[in-house]
């Protein structure tokens, strides 16, 4: 029992080290150091949030690079019927972070269309996710706090929109701890690395193994995992050996917190090769899966694979899956051309769709929050007459929750007639994360963890929770 115990504990507590050095932290060493028999020694181990939550876990989609929401979420005839004339935007915000302020009103490449009982408004972008408006609260009313995509992006993720702080996803890590001690409680699914790189899923001074772990969709998601030459009787028995060897090898260098994660990194492993595999292997799901999805049986790559994959997660009990659409490179930012947000909406709009409809099947949406959003908006101009693109738009863009909590069929906020600004109900970043929190039943000015003498939160020192959002 006392082998099982140390074996339980070190799967939690490190399997992020298997894919990023990033996590060898000092704030590591203590809990190595801990009593492991102690249950609230284990930095992973499930545990109460402040109230009874609605969600139990998230999926967190996100679209890089600002997808236009008067393109696709936000519907604004006026575009339509002053396409071409000259504008100058009166925004102090938008003056204030050098964003543009001038050029001529372009009018959006796709049509809008009423769908559900609730009649909410989609663009031809999306109509598969439109099918399930009945489901969806949409807010049209966001706002952020930075025009560049690096800021924007590290803002969206972690409340901060200059230094590097802990994600969204390593604060529900650190607030509940795992369901599953041989998976993380935190994986990111991105096959391009985004705006702010691995800052995004970063644990920063919240204990490293809070962290997210990056899959990358292929033929081997995560490397090295499979077991050469050994089974698993065989593995335990060395690796019991081996932990007492490095206990007292780490005990006599206790200052060393990167050999610490490095030799816990060997047990990580062995509780990874037992259900990671299994858990990225689709064959057996059916044919009818796999199409809602969008996939072909044997495909490895795509975003029909991330989101079946952050449906298997979910059933495993991972609490925080981040799906990532788009790199620093690759991604929705059309300064030129809108009409390339056809071709990336038609290889994900169906796949999220899939994945909404297959969470109502499996009765999964009743305590899974899934949430869609991007780091900024488009401008409803562009700078030149015969430029076919938008700029970045900070002051107003859309973003909507799904599932757990949520109310469903609903549109919050609204923008004034061109999607320039928000006229009413607006929800900042920080108020989007704070609701996020309350539905997995976080006081988010109570979620705090003390570092370089202050007590620091998801949401800084300001947001409130957008109680219209909530059923």
């Amino acid at each position: 029992m006392k082998t099982s115990v140390r074996f339980d504990w070190s799967r939690r507590g490190f399997v992020q080290s298997l894919t990023a050095g990033s996590m060898l932290m000092p704030g590591i060493l203590g809990q190595l150091l801990a009593a492991e028999s102690a249950a609230d020694a284990d930095p992973l181990a499930p545990r109460a949030s402040h109230f009874t939550p609605k969600a139990k876990r998230v999926i967190f989609l996100y679209f890089s690079g600002g997808v236009s929401h008067i393109d696709a979420w936000d519907p604004k005839p006026r575009l339509f019927a002053d396409h071409g004339k000259p504008f100058a935007a009166d925004n102090p915000e938008g003056k204030a972070i050098g964003a543009y302020t001038s050029g001529f009103i372009k009018r959006p490449l796709w049509e809008f269309r009423r769908y559900g009982a609730c009649g909410t408004e989609v663009s031809d972008l999306f109509p598969h996710i439109a099918a399930h408006v009945d489901d969806i609260a949409l807010i049209r009313s966001m706002h952020t706090s930075h025009q560049n995509h690096y800021n924007a992006t590290l803002g969206i993720h972690t409340g901060s929109f200059a230094f590097a702080r802990p994600s969204i996803g390593a604060w529900v890590s650190y607030g509940l701890g795992t369901e599953n001690a041989n998976l993380p409680s935190y994986v990111v699914l991105a096959p391009e690395s985004p705006y702010a790189g691995s800052q995004v899923w970063a644990s920063d001074f919240l204990p490293a193994c809070h962290q997210g772990t990056r899959v990358i969709p292929g033929g081997e998601p995560i490397p090295n995992l499979t077991r050469r030459g050994r089974n698993e009787q065989v593995q335990l028995l060395e690796l019991a050996a081996l932990r007492e060897w490095n206990r007292e090898h780490l005990a006599a260098r206790a200052g060393d917190p990167l050999l610490a994660a490095r030799l816990k990194s060997f047990e990580t492993a062995f509780g990874m090769q037992m259900e990671a595999p299994e858990a990225f292997d689709f064959t057996t799901e059916s044919d009818a899966t796999l199409a809602m999805y969008g996939l072909e049986r044997g495909q490895t790559t795509g975003f029909g694979w991330q989101c079946l994959a952050a449906r298997r997660l979910v059933e495993r009990g991972v609490r925080f899956i981040e799906l990532i659409e788009g790199g620093s490179a690759n991604n929705w930012d059309q300064h030129n051309t809108m009409a390339q947000h056809g071709p990336r909406a038609k290889a994900t709009d169906l796949p999220v769709a899939g994945l909404l409809q297959d969470l109502k099947d499996r009765g999964l949406m009743s305590d899974t929050l899934v949430v869609w959003c991007t780091e900024f908006g488009r401008t409803p101009f562009s700078k030149d007459a015969d430029n076919g693109g938008r700029e970045h738009h900070a002051w107003a863009f859309s973003c909507w929750l799904a599932g757990a909590g949520v109310k469903p069929g609903i549109v919050h906020g609204e923008t004034d007639d061109i999607g320039e600004k928000v006229v009413r109900d607006p929800v900042h970043v920080h108020d989007f994360h704070a609701t996020i929190l309350h539905l997995l039943g976080f006081d988010h000015k109570r979620l705090t963890f003390r570092h370089a003498g202050r007590d620091f939160r998801l949401t800084d020192v300001e947001g409130n929770v957008v109680h219209a959002l909530l059923s």
